[in-house]
């Protein structure tokens, strides 16, 4: 899996890249110290996934997301920040952030999320998850019915299970459906409902009740 970390921090930068480089699967193609050198080193290296924090001087992680997930809709970008508060956490996802992690997340829970969200599953620390949550209920509800019209029945029964944090495996088992059906059920509830990754239909599947 190769990697680009963003971190303005040299510190962090550094400390994250030793981290990483002690899993045999796991390739460090580059560290950036800000959102405009992500970019073009996301574009030179093309990585499987940024770590990107936020708050940086000049181009913010926000803005770096959004354009990365533009031009390399391929890439994951894992959000790895100390700011949780609910406008960061709230621009990060709909910029197409993949995931959302705390600095405090211990080192094993870092590992299993790089690993996840390349996979193709949303890790969000808890913390934001909650905020993202009382977000969605908080919005005016929408009709399910306006979901049903765009998806079969069997792509609702998928999102219903994505929504739950459930990967395409554990969708899979608990549908009886192969792999590889999951993902093309998925590809097609993120086309339908005109998002870029599963965190955003998911949060879309609360606002309607599914």
């Amino acid at each position: 899996m190769k990697i680009l970390i963003c971190d303005d921090q040299a510190v962090i930068r550094d400390g994250l890249e030793l981290l990483l480089k002690l899993e045999k699967d796991f390739q460090v193609v580059g560290c950036a110290q800000d959102g405009a050198e992500a970019i073009e080193l996301a574009a030179r290296h093309q990585p499987d996934l940024v770590l990107m924090d936020l708050k940086m001087p000049g181009m913010n992680g926000i803005e770096a997301t959004r354009e990365i997930r533009r031009r390399f809709p391929h890439i994951k970008v894992l959000v790895l920040t100390t700011y949780d508060d609910d406008e960061w956490v709230f621009d990060a996802i709909r910029a197409g952030a993949d995931g959302y992690l705390l600095k405090d997340t211990p080192r094993q829970k870092l590992i299993e999320a790089v690993r996840g969200t390349v996979e193709g599953k949303a890790f969000v620390d808890p913390a934001v998850a909650g905020k993202l949550i009382q977000q969605a209920a908080g919005q005016q509800p929408q009709p399910a019915s306006l979901l049903t019209q765009k998806l079969t029945e069997r792509e609702l029964d998928v999102l219903r299970l994505l929504a739950k944090g459930m990967t395409n495996a554990e969708i899979a088992a608990a549908l009886y459906l192969s792999e590889g059906t999951v993902r093309n059920h998925v590809s097609a509830i993120l086309e339908k409902l005109g998002v870029s990754d599963r965190t955003q239909a998911a949060v879309i599947a609360i606002q309607h009740g599914i």
